[in-house]
This record gives structure tokens, C-alpha cells and sequence, in this order.
């Protein structure tokens, strides 16, 4: 489309939503001003720089694309692309294992904020503010169990790196002025029904109340459940009663990863729910096919809800959205740019409803309207407005971004061997 084309369709579009009381200028600021946590393994599958084994820990990637990340200047190279066509200010996430080693091996209960200056000094000249998170998995000390472990040696051991990683991410915190979100992810569970439930959950709530007894001012800790791990779908340790419980007592941000439920749950749902008993919320965004697979986030109804309930709670100042996918079976750039643009377009069109009317006819019980009214949105003309946003932003907008995407491949990432 052409930047005429763009702009008469959004004065037609702003016209259609004005009649409903919606202000596309506004709510295209609000868009603007939601910035994304980019993770940084969707570069190159998970695999960072401290080893290249294959990953343990009931996660897996699949896909051999050609043209993953092999180095910290490829990483960064592909994340910046991938920024340049996502529209708006956004930020990133590391895992521990992506930290700028030197190529010398770092084991995990050493590493220190130094491992992570120049990624502080980089994302400062990118205009990109980080988050983090340690890394439990894919050691040879991670076993079934790491926090949870009843081994002190073990247990200590993961203790000190989770420490040392609240460490990291408070000076990440201080070094860009905006507190760096710190997220705790264990595998820790059981391929078949222990013996004693009770007994490696009281010895995970003892792991975290040691990690947590430092307060820090330029971080803040999320804990984040999952339902199963591959070899472990028998008992999560760190489940989400466990995290959520804990999470309300201790005044912790509960981390929802949408892969990471039963597929009959409703993330949404949890929103409001945990809005009143926990400090904030973060979200990693992701897409379940059957299990926590991870596949590319696409527009679809669990997606939609999720922005709708954001939106419709009033909460974008209590949210943290991440990503959290991992496929190499297609462009790893393309992957990563259609997931931040389609949580874009869905939280655009929530930002697009007409609130006050759709409350308005609740109040009333006015609900055969209600339920019209959210049909006929369903086909408003958004996509106009979100290419009007791309366009100011100076991103390519519709489906211009394939070529742009294309391009590098051929000229940087199919190169790689």
C-alpha cells in the first residue's frame, strides 16, 4: 500500500470508530506506548553461549531452519532487525546463559553483573531497556529437580545462581534508570506421582525465601508456574496454586506464560483475579499447540481475550508483556516479528472497542445489544488503523515487512553454517 492508500483508509477508518466513540489518535497512543519484552532466544533456539549441548529440562525446540544465531554479535544483529520492524519502543529479555562470557565457561553460581555490561551498554545505545531471567535448565547440575532438590550441594547451587541473577538484573535496573523485571522459571518435577507432594514444595518455599531475602530497589522478581515439562508430566513442583499462593503472601508478580495451562483454561480469566491479590502481573506470550510447544503467537481468540481483559481491567500500568516462543522451523526474524506485531494488533484492537457503550448496555441488561455490538466490531476496519501506525512509526506496514525479512536472509542469515 502506498502512504496515500494508508492514510485515506485510516481517515475512513477514524470516521467508522468516532461513530461508536472511539478515538483511533488515542488509542494509536496507547499502542505506542506498550513496550513488548523481546526474548532473545528466539534467535538461535534456546542455546546462548555457555555450552551447545542439546537442551534438558523439560523444554525442547524443533526445527533445523538454516541461519541461527551462533555468536553474541549475530544475536544482536537479529534482534535489531527484528526491532526495526516492530512498531513502537520495546524492550529485551535474557536468559543467564546469553551473558558475554568472553569465551571462557562461567558456571552458573559465578557469573556477575560484569557478564552482562556490554549488553547494558548496547541496549542503551539501541533505545532497548532489559529484563532477565536465570536459567535452570540445560546443566549439568539441572536434573528432575534444582530448587526443590532435597541434595543441599545441589539446591545450594541454584540458590547462588538465582541470587547472583537478582544481582545481574538489579544493576541492569540501576544502569538503565527503569527496574529490570527478573523472572524464575524451574523445570523442577516428576515424570511419575511422587511419594510426597508436600515435601519438595516446603523445600522450594525454603529455596525462595533465602533468594528473596535481599530487597533490592532496581529490580523486580515474577515467579512463573507451568503445568508439565517433557519427562516431568507427572508433578510440577512449581505449579501455579504453588506460585500463586506464594506470590499473594509475599507480595511477588506472578508470571502467566499463556503455554503454560491446561488448554481449557482461560488466561484471561486469571487477570482480574490476580489484579487484586498480587502487586502486578507479567504475561509471556505464547501459543500452546496441545502442550507448552511454543509455537509463534498469532491473532486467534486466546490472544484476543487476553488484550481484551488487559484493556477492559484498566491495567496496562500493572502488565508486563513479554514474548516466549521458540521455532526453527521457519526465518527465525520472521518468527519473532509476526508474534510481537500479532500481540500489537490484538492489543490495538481492544484498545479499539467502544467501553463505555458495551457498559453502558451491561448496566442495563441491555445484553442481546452487547453481544451485537462485540460481533460488529469484529469486522471494523482495525487493520487500517494498525497500518497508519506502522506508518508512523516508519515501519512497513501490511504484509511489506516478508520482503524486508527475505532480504536479510539472503544476505546475512542463509549465509551462516
Amino acid at each position: 500500500m502506498t502512504e496515500k492508500q494508508i492514510n485515506q483508509s485510516y481517515e475512513a477508518a477514524k470516521e467508522q470508530y468516532a461513530a461508536y466513540g472511539v478515538d483511533t489518535e488515542k488509542a494509536i497512543a496507547k499502542l505506542g506506548a506498550i513496550p513488548l519484552s523481546l526474548h532473545c532466544w528466539q534467535t538461535d533456539d534456546v542455546s546462548g553461549f555457555e555450552s551447545k549441548g542439546a537442551l534438558s529440562g523439560g523444554i525442547q525446540v524443533t526445527g533445523n531452519y538454516p541461519g541461527a544465531a551462533r555468536t553474541i554479535e549475530e544475536v544482536r544483529a537479529d534482534i535489531l532487525k527484528a526491532a526495526s520492524l516492530i512498531p513502537g519502543s520495546h524492550r529485551l529479555s535474557l536468559h543467564e546463559i546469553y551473558g558475554d562470557f568472553g569465551g571462557k565457561f562461567v558456571d552458573r553460581d559465578q557469573v556477575e553483573p560484569k557478564h552482562f555490561q556490554s549488553w547494558m551498554q548496547w541496549a542503551k545505545e539501541n533505545g532497548l531497556k532489559l529484563d532477565f531471567n536465570s536459567t535452570s535448565f540445560s546443566h549439568p547440575k539441572s536434573g528432575n529437580l534444582t530448587l526443590a532438590n532435597p541434595d543441599k550441594g545441589i539446591r545450594d547451587f541454584w540458590i547462588e545462581h538465582t541470587k547472583r541473577c537478582r544481582k545481574v538484573s538489579e544493576e541492569m535496573g540501576k544502569y538503565q534508570g527503569d527496574p529490570c523485571i527478573m523472572n524464575l522459571w524451574i523445570h523442577d518435577g516428576s515424570k511419575e506421582v511422587p511419594a510426597n507432594r508436600l515435601k519438595y514444595r516446603q523445600i522450594l518455599e525454603q529455596s525462595l525465601d533465602e533468594i528473596f531475602a535481599t530487597d533490592y530497589k532496581n529490580m523486580k522478581d515474577c515467579i512463573e508456574a507451568k503445568l508439565f515439562g517433557i519427562g516431568l508430566e507427572s508433578y510440577t513442583v512449581g505449579s501455579y496454586d504453588f506460585y500463586l499462593g506464594y506470590g499473594a503472601k509475599k507480595g511477588k508478580i506472578v508470571t502467566l506464560d499463556t503455554g503454560h495451562f491446561h488448554l481449557t483454561e482461560s488466561i484471561a480469566d486469571k487477570i482480574s483475579c490476580l489484579l487484586l491479590f498480587t502487586p502486578e502481573i507479567m504475561l509471556h506470550v505464547s501459543r500452546p499447540i496441545r502442550w507448552d510447544s511454543d509455537h509463534v503467537v498469532i491473532i486467534n481468540d486466546d490472544l484476543l481475550d487476553l488484550t481484551r481483559e488487559i484493556i477492559r481491567c484498566d491495567a496496562l500500568s500493572k502488565i508486563h508483556i513479554g514474548l516466549d516462543y521458540f521455532d526453527a522451523t521457519i526465518n527465525r526474524i520472521g518468527a519473532y516479528v509476526i508474534g510481537a506485531r500479532s500481540t500489537q494488533k490484538a492489543l490495538l484492537m481492544a484498545l479499539l472497542e467502544p467501553q463505555d457503550k458495551l457498559q453502558q448496555y451491561e448496566a442495563k441488561e441491555q445484553l442481546f445489544q452487547r453481544l451485537a455490538l462485540q460481533e460488529e466490531l469484529k469486522t471494523m476496519p482495525w487493520s487500517a488503523v494498525w497500518n497508519y501506525f506502522c506508518l508512523k512509526n516508519n515501519v512497513p506496514a501490511g504484509d511489506a515487512y516478508i520482503a524486508d525479512i527475505e532480504k536479510y536472509e539472503q544476505s546475512v542469515t542463509i549465509k551462516r553454517k
